[in-house]
């Protein structure tokens, strides 16, 4: 599709295992610290993610202030999925391999996936996918900081700063299909001295 817009290579891994292999052993653990996790519930309730909500590429934590109706959760570790508390439904899938959602149209209020845009190997592909799944006017919401597993995360990202990862999801909306203009934003204050936390979102077009 369009990810033929971005550099050979971009889309590379310096890992090349089979990620079911990488993300077998749990890992209980959050990925950002704690003043990044509370601009992620800020950002939920500012936006007013509720409903029935999609949580893409998630673990034990999904980072509400308060669960959405009906949470359902998609990642790569069955352990880590069953501790989740918020979670009413969870499904084992791995979307660097199948980008295709196992869900049918229209199924979601909101989509949101916390600190793992950047390990998307086929992020167009799952960005229109993920528009195929929600409702008309739904939004989906991308955090992430500066934090990641190198060896699985694409090259492109481990290559561009905090600023360039805002113009980079932003693209993937550009490029993918059934999104409305992106908004960005770093969602803590430039001179925060924890982790960073930045957002891009856009709402599936109501067309």
């Amino acid at each position: 599709m369009a990810s033929d817009a971005f550099p050979p290579g971009f889309f590379d891994t310096a890992d090349r295992s089979p990620d079911p292999v990488f993300y077998a052993p749990p890992r209980l653990v959050t990925h950002i610290d704690d003043g990044a996790i509370a601009a992620v519930g800020a950002l939920y309730d500012e936006l007013g993610i509720a409903g029935d909500v999609l949580d893409l590429m998630g673990s034990w934590v999904s980072h509400f202030r308060s669960p959405p109706a009906r949470l359902t959760v998609l990642g790569m570790n069955a352990t880590e999925l069953a501790a989740n508390p918020a979670a009413a439904a969870t499904v084992l899938h791995d979307l660097n391999t199948a980008p295709r959602l196992p869900f049918a149209d229209d199924s979601f209020d909101a989509a949101v996936c916390c600190v793992s845009v950047d390990y998307l190997t086929q992020p167009i592909e799952v960005f229109t996918d993920v528009a195929r799944v929600l409702r008309k006017g739904a939004p989906f919401v991308c955090t992430f900081s500066n934090r990641c597993f190198p060896s699985k995360a694409i090259r492109g990202w481990l290559y561009s700063t905090d600023e360039q990862h805002m113009e980079i999801v932003k693209a993937y909306f550009g490029l993918a299909d059934g999104w409305g203009p992106p908004q960005a934003e770093r969602r803590t204050p430039p001179d925060h001295r924890g982790d960073p936390l930045l957002a891009v979102w856009a709402y599936r077009n109501s067309a």
